[in-house]
């Protein structure tokens, strides 16, 4: 007998094999109606997998993760199939299941235009209805490749040729559609019922610019239409905080064609956030013991081949001169730590140096490639609160406590600290030659940070495949208004560098020994910390952070002067003021400023002067009525003062 031990704990016995479809109908009608895929000691399969032995088996429904995604995965072919009914000329290219929906890349002569999407969305209501059973088969290679071939999808055949020779090719058929898929996937397409498309965007094939640029259709789904409809409602919302549209309508920063894709413009208010944050973060490592260095933007390409960014990482440098022609080779730095390496190389340390806390608010330089590049999310320039602790083995720990202490600081300050996840990410011994190869190293690093990250009480997710090529690290995760996740800092004990440096301090037993290197950055990328705050906040920033924190509206051109002086009280007070001295009505004025999310407007007239207040509307309390003038600076300052959220 075959035992099969359920999520529950109960066991269900069998003389013979069964599909896990057939396991979910034999506990329940119900269950099997709802079942999307299932989970065999722990691996996800398709519902129609056999089970022929002892096994734990977990029945997955929408509410399960990994169910939502074959649900969602079958609604990608759902819509792959309504494409070629309509315009059968198209190429498949792929159609994953995504984190909160799917999308399919399509070759097809010009794009989608919104009249042709909603010709889909009734074609896929079509196929729901048609009620088509979805099959799966396996096909040898050479089979494989002649009915792709037939079918005249060019893409799927590169796929195939790009597989191992012992790959399983399988597919999976609804009516006339075959689609080249691993799955897993619904046993019918009449589960799915409430469906959107939600946007047309350009991709390159396999995420390479080289590449063709195909048509990319992202779509949603769920199991209930009220699901789906609050989950547009947050899509619009969305929209309205994407950092990308809301800081050019705030002029926060703007982009040009001819300056470069990737290389963002901080207009005037842009820019006082980010001095603002510069200043925080500089301000607060000095206070806990962190040196300022100052270091160039570029260097010869000997200190990168030393540091290992010459073969590990210079497909995304920017190179310049050409050793053919004799001339020296620089790159433009795409991190700072091999130059404060080279500063603390400049003398003999002891370990009574030690630690030592090196930081600098660095521009830094990468070459990303075009497809990747969002808003100030992922730029080609940017800067960064970046910083290298130089330290002795016993240091370590508490070493690493504190960076983390300070990274917590800055997310409570900013307003964040429950916004964020923790990642893990380790090496892939299978994938060596992103890494430097020693895998001892390697082991004993990620053990001796798996310790301090338990020791911390760090809630992680383990992440294989994404250390840097130095060292295993802790990443700090956010998710933008779209809900892709995003990281924003990084804190990474170094391994190798030491070595490759031969940086080296005289211990307590007179020897020379090589020193441990944490890398970390303390608030991340200034311009991607920016666009998470402006989608945070809708672009109502904490009056501490907004770049203009009071705007004065006078009711007429009379009280122009009183407005002259409660502007100079404000401002010799350190407060970000404007005026608004235009011969408009002041609900227009007030409109205006609203729209602008200055944190507080003041309203001045005849009342105001004769009593030496002002007339108070906050973002957060509304119209507050007059307020004494020195009373209310006495409020803003010590507001500001303790960055009040």
């Amino acid at each position: 007998m075959m035992k099969i031990v359920l999520k529950n704990g109960s066991v269900k016995e069998y003389s013979e094999a069964k599909s896990v479809y057939e396991i979910a109908k034999d506990i329940s009608e119900g269950l099997a109606r709802v079942a999307c895929a299932g989970l065999v000691n722990g691996e996800v399969v398709d519902l129609r997998y056999v089970v022929d032995k002892d096994c734990e088996l977990s029945i997955l429904t929408f509410e399960d993760e990994d169910g939502k995604k074959a649900f969602r995965h079958t609604t990608a072919h759902i819509l792959a199939q309504a494409v070629k009914r309509l315009f059968p000329e198209t190429k498949l290219a792929i159609g994953p299941a995504i984190d909160d929906g799917f999308y399919y890349d399509f070759d097809k002569e010009g794009s989608f235009s919104a009249e042709e999407i909603a010709k889909l969305e009734e074609e896929m209501k079509k196929i729901v209805k048609e009620e088509l059973p979805i099959e799966r088969f396996e096909l040898p290679r050479e089979e494989a490749l002649a009915l792709m071939r037939e079918a005249k999808e060019d893409y799927k055949v590169e796929l195939i040729n790009d597989l191992p020779e012992d790959a399983v090719l399988s597919f999976y058929k609804q009516g006339e559609f075959v689609d080249l898929c691993a799955g897993p996937h619904l046993m019918n397409t009449k589960t799915v019922k409430a469906f959107k498309l939600t946007l047309v965007a350009g991709a390159y094939w396999r995420g390479n610019e080289k590449n063709k640029m195909l048509t990319r259709i992202y779509g949603t789904a769920f199991t209930k239409k009220s699901d789906l409809d609050a989950h547009i409602e947050k899509i619009e919302e969305a929209k309205k905080r994407d950092h990308n549209k809301l800081g050019r309508e705030l002029e926060l920063f703007t982009t040009v064609d001819v300056i470069g894709q990737g290389l963002p413009l901080l207009m005037p208010k842009g820019a006082k956030v980010i001095q603002l944050l510069q200043r925080f973060v500089e301000d607060e490592e000095e206070k806990r013991g962190y040196l300022l260095t100052k270091t160039p933007f570029m260097a010869k390409s000997d200190l990168y081949k030393i540091s290992g960014h010459w073969d590990h990482y210079r497909d995304g440098m920017f190179i310049l001169g050409d050793e053919a022609r004799d001339e020296d080779v620089l790159a433009l730095r795409p991190m700072t730590c091999p130059f404060q390496f080279m500063i603390y190389n400049s003398s003999q340390k002891s370990y009574r140096d030690l630690p030592l806390r090196y930081a600098e608010t660095s521009t830094l330089f990468r070459n990303e490639s075009s497809g990747e590049m969002h808003g100030l999310i992922r730029v080609r320039q940017f800067t960064i609160s970046e910083g290298h602790l130089i330290v002795t083995p016993d240091q370590l720990e508490e070493e690493f406590k504190g960076v983390v202490d300070l990274i917590n600081f800055m997310m409570t300050t900013l307003g964040i600290e429950n916004d964020i996840s923790y990642r893990f990410s380790k090496w892939d011994p299978e994938n060596k030659e992103k890494y430097i190869d020693n895998p001892e190293a390697w082991e004993a690093t990620q053990i001796k940070m798996k310790k301090i990250l338990d020791n911390l009480g760090i809630d992680y997710k383990e992440a294989v495949g994404e250390a840097a090529f130095y060292g295993p690290k802790l990443d700090i995760q956010f998710k933008n208004v779209h809900g892709k996740e995003d990281t924003i800092i990084t804190v990474q004990i170094d391994f190798a560098l030491a070595d490759r440096f031969n940086m080296t301090y005289v211990d307590k037993d007179g020897e020379k020994k090589r020193p441990i290197i944490i890398h970390r950055t303390s608030i991340g990328c200034y311009e991607r910390t920016l666009a998470m705050l402006i989608e945070k906040y809708a672009g109502a920033f904490p009056t501490w952070l907004a770049p203009v924190q009071v705007k004065i509206l006078p009711i007429s051109e009379k009280y122009h002067d009183y407005t002259d002086k409660v502007k100079k009280l404000l401002q010799s007070r350190g407060v970000r003021v404007e005026a608004d001295y235009r011969a408009e009505k002041i609900g227009y004025k007030i409109r205006e400023a609203r729209m602008e999310r200055v944190p507080y407007l003041l309203v001045v007239g005849e009342k105001e002067e004769q009593n030496n207040e002002i007339a108070v509307r906050s973002r957060k309390n509304g119209d507050e009525g007059p307020v004494a003038l020195d009373a209310f600076v006495e409020r803003i300052v010590k507001e500001i003062e303790t960055k009040e959220k």
